[in-house]
This record gives C-alpha cells, sequence and structure tokens, in this order.
C-alpha cells in the first residue's frame, strides 16, 4: 500500500491514463505535480516515479525519452530504505528492468537500434529482482515484446 500522497496523486495521473483513457488529463496532472515538487531537484523517489508515468503519456517518442533518462537518473539517487518508507513494495533494484526497458522502447521507436538493445539487456539483467508476480510478469513480456520487435529491425 502506497502511503507518500505524490505518490497517490501520480497513481491518479495514472488511473487517468490507463483506465479513463484521458493522457491528456493525466499529462496536465503529472506537470502540476512535477511544478510542486521542484522538478528535477525534488525528492529522488517522486522524480523516478513521476517522470516513469509522464513518459508514458507523451505523444513523441524524443519527449518520451528525456523523462525516462529523468525517471532513471532520479532513480540512481535511491535508497531501499527511502522506498520502503513511501510504501513502495519493490526495492531500487526491482525498479530499474522497467526503467531500462521503456528507455529501450524509446531508442527502438526512435531507429536507434543499437542503444535499445543495450537498454533491453540491461533491463534483462535486471530481471532477478522481480517476483514471480503480476508486475514481474508484466515487464517480463514486455522484454519479449521489445526483443521480437528489434529482432525484425
Amino acid at each position: 500500500m502506497v502511503t507518500d500522497q505524490v505518490l497517490a496523486r501520480i497513481g491518479q495521473g495514472v488511473s487517468l491514463h490507463h483506465h479513463q483513457g484521458s493522457r491528456d488529463a493525466a499529462r496536465v496532472l503529472f506537470a502540476e505535480v512535477w511544478d510542486e515538487i521542484g522538478g528535477e531537484l525534488g525528492d529522488p523517489l517522486h522524480v523516478c516515479v513521476l517522470a516513469h508515468a509522464m513518459a508514458d503519456v507523451q505523444d513523441d517518442a524524443g519527449e518520451e525519452l528525456v523523462w525516462d533518462l529523468r525517471a532513471l537518473a532520479a532513480a540512481d539517487l535511491l535508497s531501499d530504505e527511502r522506498v520502503g518508507e513511501a510504501g513502495v513494495p519493490l526495492t531500487v533494484a526491482g525498479l530499474y528492468p522497467s526503467l531500462h526497458l521503456n528507455v529501450s522502447e524509446c531508442y527502438r521507436k526512435l531507429g536507434e537500434v543499437g542503444l535499445a538493445r543495450e537498454y533491453l539487456e540491461r533491463a534483462r539483467e535486471g530481471m532477478g529482482a522481480l517476483g514471480d508476480d503480476e508486475y514481474g510478469q508484466l515487464i517480463r513480456d514486455g522484454l519479449e515484446r521489445v526483443t521480437q520487435q528489434l529482432n525484425t529491425m
């Protein structure tokens, strides 16, 4: 159960996007939260999760990549203690496969196959940090999908 209020608001934006199909409303909410937390200078957990979510509502692959790279940079500043304090049920290591997968997907969309493969391998290397649960399966499915897409390029 997430107890952090900023993460709860980010969750509302994710719900707007994934459950209500409102990318624009999610993008507006995420931009408000981004300003409130101080952008990249905010709490690295908030920056990581928010940038990861903001990437998903971008229309341009280049902008999506900018947000995904922000999320990845913020993850490098995180501790398991901070993640646990917020009620997030993952370790920092458990965040990386998804972050690397998303960066790989952006590079694939941009035609940067070498970089896409590099980040895909990083995602694959981090999979041991994930459990055998719904989240882990989601990331495994994503790895398989991006691998197949890259193999056709």
